[in-house]
């Protein structure tokens, strides 16, 4: 996808810089912001969703310049979309670096998470089949761990298919909660949770 956002950039660089030697009025910044609107739709096809809030800013960034144009001033609508080019490319750089670090979060929960999940299931298992539970551990202690356990593996499946979709932050997030909810399962059944899963 970052060839096809280069294409683009080169493609309509040279488009603009052929126009420009035309001469013409409102061209120039006419093509100038198509340029940096379709810099944007790039980026926003591209990493919109891991840098939400850099692609809004940019697209309002663009609509300062298509008012600008729209009042007349020229100079200033050109300055403004050659200026979001740029930008648009710098916030693709800095969504990838991003991307690598929401990627690697995800993969140490992934790894982590379904073996909490599965001590968490193995001791409910053992305790739901003892005759006497142990002093430290009610009735009441027991139900409300499987019923959370119930909970954690339908909200884990939707992290998963959230992270699936692109929705990297939101996944995570999810994910935070659930190793959170595991924790306190965990200790009130008397169990140590792995080392860092506090964290």
């Amino acid at each position: 996808m970052k060839k096809n956002f280069v294409g683009v950039m080169v493609i309509l660089f040279f488009a603009f810089v052929m126009f420009s030697a035309c001469g013409g009025d409102k061209g120039p910044a006419t093509l100038a912001i198509k340029a940096a609107e379709e810099a944007i739709n790039a980026a926003k096809t591209e990493v919109g969703k891991i840098v939400p809030d850099e692609i809004a800013a940019l697209e309002g960034a663009l609509t300062s310049a298509k008012d600008k144009l729209a009042k007349g001033e020229i100079k200033e609508a050109l300055a403004e979309a050659q200026g979001l080019m740029g930008k648009a490319k710098d916030v693709v750089a800095a969504a990838k670096a991003k991307k690598d670090e929401l990627t690697k979060q995800w993969t140490d929960m992934s790894q982590g998470l379904p073996e909490m999940v599965g001590a968490l299931e193995s001791r409910l298992g053992i305790l739901s089949q003892a005759k006497k539970l142990p002093a430290n551990i009610t009735a009441e202690k027991l139900a409300e761990a499987k019923s959370g356990l119930t909970a954690v593996k339908e909200d884990w499946a939707k992290a998963q298919e959230s992270f699936k979709s692109g929705n990297m932050a939101d996944a995570i997030a999810a994910a935070t909660t659930i190793k959170e909810k595991v924790v306190k399962a965990m200790e009130s059944l008397g169990m140590t949770a792995p080392a860092g899963a506090k964290s």
